[in-house]
C-alpha cells in the first residue's frame, strides 16, 4: 500500500496554527489532501500529528473531511512516522509536509513510481533543487527504509528531521530524484509558508490563478509567476532562508 502522511502541527515557532489558515475557505491542510487525492498512486492519506492538545483541532478538522488521523510523539518525528506507517500497512510512504500547499499530482506519481519501481531507497523532489523551495516538496521510501532509519538513527537531528540520516549517508543509500526540465527550473522562487508574508504569496497566486486542481499542473505555475514576477516580491526578505 502506498500511504501519503503529511506532517502537521499548530505549534509552529514562526507562523503559528498556519496549517489551519485559509485561502478560499479551505485550510492549507485541506488544500493539500485534496491534492493528493488526484494522485493515481496514492492509496491511503493519513495526517500525523502529535499528542499535545494543541494539535486537537487538526483532529477535529480532520474527521470533518473524513481524512484519517494519527497522533503521536511530537518530539520525535521519526517515531511517529514510523508509528504510523507500520498502523496503516505502508509498503512505500509517501512524506509530506503541511506547510507547502502547491502539489503536482503527477509529480507526486512519478515519484511513488519511481521508489516503487527501481528498488531505490529514497526519492526526493528537493535534490537537487530545480522546482521552487516548498513546490511538491515530497519524497518516498519504503517502510523497509523508514524501519532501519526508525531503529539505528538515533541523534536528535534525524528523530526531528525524519530522512535526514539518509541525505547525510548517501553512500549508504541508493538515492534518485524527479527534476524539472531544464528550461522550467525555478529554484530561486520561494513557495513554501514559514512566515505571514509567505502566506500572502500563496494565497494571492491561488486567488490571481484561480486554481483549479484538477487542471492544475508546473507548468501553470511557471507560465503564471513568470507573467506575474512582482508577487515573488511579497516574501523575497526570506528568500535565504
Amino acid at each position: 500500500m502506498n500511504v501519503a502522511i503529511i506532517q502537521a502541527r499548530t505549534n509552529s515557532t514562526r507562523f503559528p496554527n498556519k496549517v489551519l489558515k485559509t485561502i478560499n475557505g479551505k485550510s492549507i491542510l485541506q488544500h493539500i489532501i485534496e491534492f493528493l487525492e488526484l494522485s493515481k498512486s496514492i492509496d491511503k492519506i493519513v495526517v500525523a500529528t502529535t499528542d499535545l492538545i494543541d494539535d486537537n483541532p487538526i483532529e477535529s478538522l480532520l474527521k470533518k473531511l473524513n481524512v484519517s488521523c494519527f497522533r503521536g510523539s511530537s518530539n520525535d518525528v521519526l517515531k511517529r512516522y514510523y508509528d504510523c506507517a507500520k498502523l496503516y500497512d505502508a509498503d512505500v510512504i509517501l512524506r509530506v509536509t503541511a506547510d507547502d500547499p502547491l502539489i503536482d499530482p503527477v509529480i507526486i506519481d512519478n515519484l511513488i513510481k519511481k521508489c516503487q519501481n527501481s528498488k531505490i531507497d529514497y526519492v526526493t523532489s528537493t535534490i537537487p533543487p530545480t522546482f521552487p523551495l516548498g513546490f511538491t516538496a515530497c519524497e518516498a521510501f519504503p517502510f523497509t527504509v523508514l524501519e532501519k532509519l526508525h531503529e539505528n538513527a538515533l541523534d536528535s537531528m534525524s528523530r526531528e528531521h525524519v530522512t535526514s540520516h539518509i541525505l547525510e549517508n548517501k553512500n549508504l543509500f541508493k538515492i534518485s530524484s524527479i527534476s524539472s526540465k531544464s528550461d522550467l527550473a525555478r529554484p530561486d522562487w520561494r513557495l513554501t509558508i514559514d512566515f505571514p508574508d509567505d502566506f500572502l504569496l500563496i494565497q494571492k497566486i491561488f486567488f490571481k490563478m484561480n486554481i483549479d486542481k484538477k487542471n492544475f499542473s508546473y507548468l501553470k505555475l511557471v507560465e503564471f509567476l513568470d507573467n506575474n514576477l512582482d508577487l515573488l516580491e511579497i516574501n523575497n526578505s526570506h528568500k535565504n532562508i
